[in-house]
């Protein structure tokens, strides 16, 4: 018989199991046993949320309910970032990527994507970074993509608002440059200047389906994304990434990830920067 865990909703072995190859199923994302108190938790408020007293209930919901499919895919997707986070990275694509880019750019073309953005501090950060390196003027065609799986962090993102304490690690000159603070009832809070803002597209995508971009891509962020992937499903990621690659492109990973034995479509330039392989350093 199926173990029950003693808490508030009655959650079987079962149910896990099934979330397990849900979850897989739909993002890639794998679940081992010990992420079950984690999807306990995180579930457990939709089910307060709509009522719910028993997951083979909430499960049973999940199958013939698409809205619910979304809710349930943006709750077990983990949204942790800060701006500038990794720093090395943003002192490398404005001290190097970007002016080497350039040197094979007449036209100041330069196409970024931010692969896993959650609530827009990265890619906003991307955006400042390209505009310190380049002096972004109307002469210049540059466009970021940022995409995410979780259609509620897309959606904050695009807003560019954030509570002060996530803007206070920004140094003040930027804060000043790229920000803009509330007023009245939206005291202690920023907002992202609308010329960050027009550099940016935000949709919803899960990296698992079919991607309606074409690229080329000059630079790709992929950052703390893959370490959810089993090796199968990052070689697949990594080759289509490289797919979408200029021959010259830049892709970056997280702190705790690497491409070793996974893909040797790129070389390893620098602390998790890679270059597609075949580009000129």
């Amino acid at each position: 018989m199926a173990s029950v865990y003693e808490r508030e909703f009655e959650f079987k072995k079962t149910d896990f199991e099934f979330i397990r190859d849900l979850v897989g199923e739909r993002t890639g994302i794998v679940l081992s046993d010990h992420k079950i108190d984690m999807v306990y938790g995180r579930l457990s408020r939709r089910l307060r949320q709509l009522g719910i007293q028993k997951f083979a209930d909430y499960l049973a919901k999940l199958q013939g309910d698409d809205n619910e499919l979304i809710e349930f895919t943006n709750a077990l997707t983990t949204n942790l970032t800060s701006f500038f986070r990794e720093p090395h990275h943003f002192e490398f694509l404005k001290g190097k990527a970007i002016p080497s880019l350039l040197k094979n750019r007449a036209n100041k073309r330069l196409r970024l994507w931010s692969a896993g953005c959650s609530t827009g501090e990265e890619p906003y950060t991307i955006a400042m970074t390209v505009k310190e390196s380049m002096g972004v003027t109307s002469a210049t065609d540059v466009k970021i993509l940022a995409t995410d799986l979780d259609s509620n962090v897309v959606a904050r993102a695009k807003a560019g608002i954030y509570n002060m304490d996530k803007v206070n690690g920004v140094d003040k000159s930027r804060q000043q440059k790229y920000f803009r603070r509330g007023r009245a009832e939206n005291d202690g809070q920023m907002k992202v200047s609308p010329d960050l803002q027009d550099m940016i597209t935000f949709k919803q995508l899960n990296l698992m389906h079919d991607w309606p971009m074409q690229g080329p891509f000059d630079i790709i962020f992929c950052r703390n994304v893959v370490i959810y992937f089993n090796k199968d499903t990052q070689r697949e990621l990594f080759d289509r990434y490289a797919n979408l690659l200029a021959d010259d492109g830049y892709l970056f990973v997280g702190h705790s990830e690497s491409l070793h034995k996974v893909t040797n479509r790129f070389q390893l330039i620098g602390k998790t920067i890679y270059r597609k392989s075949g580009g000129n350093e």
